[in-house]
């Protein structure tokens, strides 16, 4: 069984990705995105295949507009690789498989 993707908030943010020991993608998205919905079995896939080499979590931006905010999400899917607590790398869009384990890769 792939492990789900973990869904996190402004309050666990802090502790779920920028204390993280490995690199977390983060994926902003939202209930009514198309294209987010197309990303979730994609980012189940790399899930399952990292392991606990990384960490893979979604927030949804109408819930949590603070973190939208901060990190200027314009447009979503947007997934952010988080390294030591920083930006690493942004994906925006929808994208196959390979260019989101590409991104993570750079990172472990």
């Amino acid at each position: 069984v792939l492990p789900m993707l973990q869904h996190i908030n402004n309050d666990s943010f802090k502790e779920v990705v920028l204390d993280a020991k490995v690199p977390v993608l983060v994926d902003f998205y939202a209930d009514w995105c198309g294209p987010c919905k197309m990303m979730t079995p994609v980012l189940e896939d790399v899930a399952g295949e990292l392991g606990d080499r990384a960490i893979i979590v979604k927030i949804n931006v109408d819930e949590n507009m603070d973190l939208a905010r901060e990190y200027r999400i314009m447009n979503i899917p947007a997934m952010y690789v988080f390294k030591d607590g920083n930006v690493a790398e942004k994906i925006i869009g929808a994208v196959p498989k390979e260019e989101v384990l590409k991104a993570i890769h750079k990172h472990l």
